[in-house]
């Protein structure tokens, strides 16, 4: 030691900020108020002595004055910047909305899934307000939250019994000042597909209807959406909290193959839903939405568990690969029939139904291998069973196939959907039946649901008049046509 008294890194920062201060070309009053704005509670002589270097104060206050300063510096260097000779774009955002979403995006590039609810409380943070992430669990009867940290278990409220789950339900933002809390529930979705609610959490109640901050909340919920919907196959915990018990492994494997339970587009939106969701094996959807085509696929493989599951993946597989290559439904069956044939030679076979919709015209054309017939649902009544296009099941040596034709109208709804929805029998045997099916769909389309609450209230139907345990894989898939509808934002 030199015996010099060394100066305390708390007069370093004061004489540092004395000086910045200097440069900022702010009077002390000025300066205070830009300080009080971003929440500092320091009075203006307390600042003023702060400058002056005659106290100190708290070193959290002491970095909201630094930020204030450092926010007029920053405004300085803008102002003395080389012109060019063209307007140039804004660059990277410091403050805002569009900042928040901005330090989202770039901080996920590098973080694995499990740091996605901590980076969305980040982002709020940026927002002024604190948010958390919830996600519906596979049954779409509980929304989990996220843990944005070290912490308790992850708690879990009803999709049927909370103000959160009806958010979820109505695709729509509620507000809830319960306890002294003022909250805002706000639907996150990939697209049209339903995977949560973000949590947020307001400091004043008048913020509730503020229509700007709305807006950015679900800005930042749909961004949310899509991470989610990207980043879970790179790990674990995002699959993980959406479940409530373990899959079996033929579960595990359908749904790896399925696309997103919900789609949309202008013109078309469709859902499906696969019961028992923990216990599928056979059964399967898939579809593909385009401008000018609308492809739609349903398959039941026979028997159950992982066998039922790989011929399901096997006929999905099938399916793709001729349906992308742009052939008919009449060349998609047989090359179904090859792969399944090819594949499994101890005949095994599946049913299902492939149809294809031309969106300007209405034209469906399709064919039915040894499946429940599809229903048309027009004016909100079932009209007609769509019994055409029949052959004998995938699989099966076929001769003389045909292929169906039916031209639906604005407004028609089609569901396709396995024999386990209307074989799944009560305690007393009697069965969930074709008749309740069809009162069950009329009654939910004349209360205004859409497709994707549609189906997520037939699943828990089927499964509570079984209680709860089914004999058989029940799926369906319910498709709305409207030709020349509103752009869809949130599925309606």
């Amino acid at each position: 030691m030199d015996g010099r008294e060394r100066a305390s890194p708390d007069a370093d920062d004061g004489s540092a900020l004395q000086r910045a201060f200097r440069r900022s070309d702010l009077t002390v009053e000025q300066l205070w108020m830009r300080y009080f704005a971003l929440g500092g509670d320091a009075d203006l002589i307390d600042v003023d002595a702060q400058l002056a270097g005659l106290r100190s104060l708290p070193e959290g206050q002491r970095d909201v004055l630094a930020l204030a300063v450092n926010e007029r510096l920053d405004e300085l260097v803008s102002r003395q910047r080389a012109p060019y000779s063209r307007r140039i774009r804004q660059g990277r955002p410091a403050t805002g909305p569009l900042a928040a979403l901005v330090q989202l995006l770039d901080a996920v590039g590098s973080a694995p899934p499990e740091q996605l609810a901590g980076l969305a409380a980040s982002a709020g943070r940026a927002l002024g307000v604190e948010v958390a992430l919830h996600l519906v669990d596979h049954a779409q009867r509980r929304l989990v939250r996220l843990p944005d940290g070290p912490g308790p278990a992850a708690s879990s409220l009803g999709v049927d019994s909370t103000l959160a789950g009806r958010a979820f339900r109505s695709v729509r933002i509620l507000s809830s000042d319960r306890d002294g809390q003022p909250r805002l529930w706000v639907p996150v979705l990939d697209g049209a597909d339903r995977l949560g609610v973000l949590e947020v959490r307001l400091g004043d109640p008048a913020d509730l209807y503020d229509p700007a901050l709305r807006e950015q909340c679900q800005w930042l919920a749909a961004l949310l959406g899509h991470l989610v919907a990207s980043m879970g196959p790179y790990g674990d915990l995002l699959e993980r909290a959406r479940r409530c018990r373990p899959l079996s492994p033929s579960a595990e494997l359908i749904w790896q193959q399925l696309p997103a339970l919900t789609a949309a587009t202008r013109d078309f939106v469709l859902a499906g839903m696969l019961e028992p969701c923990y216990d599928v094996g056979g059964d399967a959807y898939d579809y593909a939405l385009s401008e000018r085509t609308v492809s739609v696929a349903i398959f039941d493989a026979v028997g159950h568990g992982i066998r039922a599951g790989l011929l399901a993946a096997a006929t999905l597989a099938g399916y793709r690969s001729a349906r992308r290559d742009g052939r008919s439904v009449y060349a998609q069956s047989s090359a179904i029939d090859d792969v399944v044939s090819a594949t499994f030679r101890d005949s095994a076979f599946v049913t299902g139904v492939l149809a294809e919709l031309d969106v300007a015209s209405g034209r469906l054309r399709y064919i039915n291998a040894g499946h429940p017939p599809p229903l048309l649902l027009r004016g909100g009544r079932v009209v007609k069973e769509l019994a055409g296009g029949r052959r004998v099941p995938f699989g099966v040596e076929c001769a003389g196939l045909t292929v169906g034709e039916e031209f639906l109208e604005p407004g028609d709804w089609l569901a396709l959907y396995t024999d386990g929805i209307t074989e799944a029998r009560d305690a007393a045997g009697t069965w969930f039946g074709e008749a309740r099916l069809v009162d069950f769909l009329t009654r939910e389309i004349a209360a205004g649901h859409p497709p994707p609450e549609t189906v997520r209230r037939l699943g828990r139907a089927v499964l509570d008049h079984q209680g709860g345990l089914l004999q058989d894989d029940a799926s369906i898939l319910l498709a709305r046509w409207t030709r020349g509808g509103p752009r869809l934002t949130a599925v309606r």
